[in-house]
């Protein structure tokens, strides 16, 4: 960014860079408001639901990612110790379980307090690292709540991260 562009307040909305974002990936894309967007981008597993909502009072970008989950009642305490697992082994973001929607919520804030501008390399690393997190962790999610396995088994799974392509 240009010394210039920051005297005379021409940074982008953080909302207009993840338009520009879905746009260069090709992902379907919904401009809700000024201060919200909302995208589906296809994964290995499924496809995911996006949300980035840009608040001014906080100066926040907000990402939610969900995805659909319906598991049988009695493995609801299996899916709340693997989601506990899973939130020990990532860095930023969160899974949480929505359970009157039945839906999978990955959940990110990114702080941009003091004028700072979000670039586009900095939202698409916050949207690859949520979108990796949850093909990381979708079969084990998977098999603790439908394959009857206990969520300490089910979670090795997605113990690590996988890198490179086979």
């Amino acid at each position: 960014m240009a010394l210039s562009d920051d005297f005379f307040g021409n940074d982008p909305h953080p909302i207009d860079v993840v338009e520009d974002l879905a746009e260069a990936h090709a992902w379907d894309f919904n401009r809700v408001a000024d201060d919200q967007i909302s995208m589906v981008v296809e994964g290995q597993w499924r496809s995911y639901a996006l949300t980035l909502a840009w608040s001014d009072r906080d100066e926040m970008l907000r990402l939610i990612m969900t995805f659909e989950m319906d598991p049988p009642a009695d493995r609801l305490p299996v899916l709340y110790d693997m989601l506990n697992r899973a939130n020990d082994q990532v860095w930023s973001g969160a899974f949480g379980f929505w359970p009157e929607q039945r839906l999978m919520a990955w959940r990110y804030g990114l702080v941009l307090n003091g004028g700072q501008c979000a670039t586009m390399e900095q939202l698409d690393e916050m949207i690859g690292s949520a979108l990796m997190a949850a093909e990381r962790f979708y079969p084990a999610f998977q098999l603790g709540c439908w394959g009857g396995q206990p969520a300490a088994q089910a979670i090795q799974v997605a113990i690590a991260e996988a890198y490179g392509r086979a």
